[in-house]
């Protein structure tokens, strides 16, 4: 890729939540890749240049988000702490908080557990995950904590907490009970809610919770996007 400008310099360090030596927590807004990707533009991880050392070496994510989820993401700063980092996302030890606003209305019991395995499906260039059953050959298991914290005849707001790190869980998790997630066309989520369009995928890893390379735990939070609080505002959803 070619040296990042002044402005996405500018961009990518303003996005920063968290930093010390051994990590770095951005949030990440909705649009942007965390990498790869098949758009020709810069992604999460071709900005992480901007932290790069006198050496080259730069920090590499820990972890992944969808294209259109925003919120919290970490970053490792060395070798050692993305070993760390990756025993404990493998460890299930890093606990994700997300907020999703799914229609219509509430869940059905308002709080609860998902349990629901998932299979990866290839369709063309793209693709999706499916509910299947525990004992397929392609199954993997997949656990979804969820709770609603507002919710109207329309639409609710609900805190999800994965348990396992599925492609796409929360999203096939969240459509398998009928309460698909805002704005997600591939699982049959409402594009038109309150009357207006639903401007991306209603998803926002909020906070994240993660032991620390030296010790301890550290805990980030990422603020509501502006676009998000703006559909609850029109949706009369209290904000959390």
């Amino acid at each position: 890729m070619k040296p990042l400008g002044p402005a996405e310099t500018a961009f990518i360090r303003a996005r920063v939540l968290y930093e010390d030596d051994a990590v770095i927590a951005f949030d990440k807004p909705a649009g942007l890749s965390s990498q790869g990707g098949r758009i020709a533009a810069n992604t999460l991880d071709d900005l992480l240049a901007a932290f790069a050392k006198s050496n080259g070496k730069r920090p590499h994510l820990a972890h992944r988000l969808d294209r259109d989820t925003s919120g919290v993401i970490l970053a490792a700063r060395t070798k050692p702490a993305a070993g760390f980092l990756g025993k404990a996302l493998m460890g299930r030890r890093v606990k994700k908080t997300y907020l999703a606003i799914v229609a219509p209305g509430a869940p059905a019991p308002p709080d609860g557990r998902i349990e629901a395995s998932l299979r990866r499906v290839s369709q063309g260039r793209e693709a999706y995950m499916r509910v299947t059953e525990p004992d397929h050959a392609d199954a993997e298991s997949a656990v979804t904590g969820y709770r609603t914290l507002a919710a109207s005849e329309t639409a609710a707001l609900v805190e999800l907490r994965p348990h396992t790190g599925r492609m796409h869980q929360l999203r096939v998790h969240m459509a398998s009970i009928g309460r698909p997630i805002a704005g997600d066309a591939r699982y049959g989520g409402a594009l038109v809610l309150g009357g207006t369009a639903v401007p991306r995928l209603m998803l926002h890893a909020a906070a994240l919770e993660f032991p620390h390379p030296d010790g301890g735990t550290r805990r980030v939070e990422a603020p509501l996007p502006e676009d998000f609080a703006a559909v609850m505002d029109r949706l009369g959803l209290a904000r959390p």
